[in-house]
């Protein structure tokens, strides 16, 4: 699987973001990927504990815009007001592995 996705879209009515490597896609849902931000603002730096409870973030979040850093993360703009964290493309494939 390419290292670099070779498209991402965020899908706004069926709140989900959706992934392309090459030939293969995978799909996360906004709630699950605002859940799993890895920043300062909602994981403890220092013992690795989440900050960010999953019960707070809304049902209705969505992705305002997303804006690629560097050649190896994206950084999302949540409808929160969140934009903190970078989720590296193999953050992605992490939490988006079906295994």
């Amino acid at each position: 699987m390419p290292l670099i996705p070779s498209d991402i879209r965020a899908l706004r009515d069926q709140g989900r973001l959706q992934i392309s490597w090459g030939g293969e896609t995978r799909e996360i849902s906004f709630v699950e990927l605002r859940g799993q931000c890895e920043c300062a603002h909602c994981v403890n730096e220092w013992t690795g504990e989440r900050i960010l409870d999953p019960a707070s973030i809304p049902a209705d979040i969505t992705i305002e815009k997303m804006e690629q850093v560097g050649s190896y993360a994206i950084r999302i703009h949540w409808s929160d007001g969140h934009n903190a964290g970078l989720t590296t493309w193999e953050r992605l494939r992490e939490i988006t592995d079906p295994n």
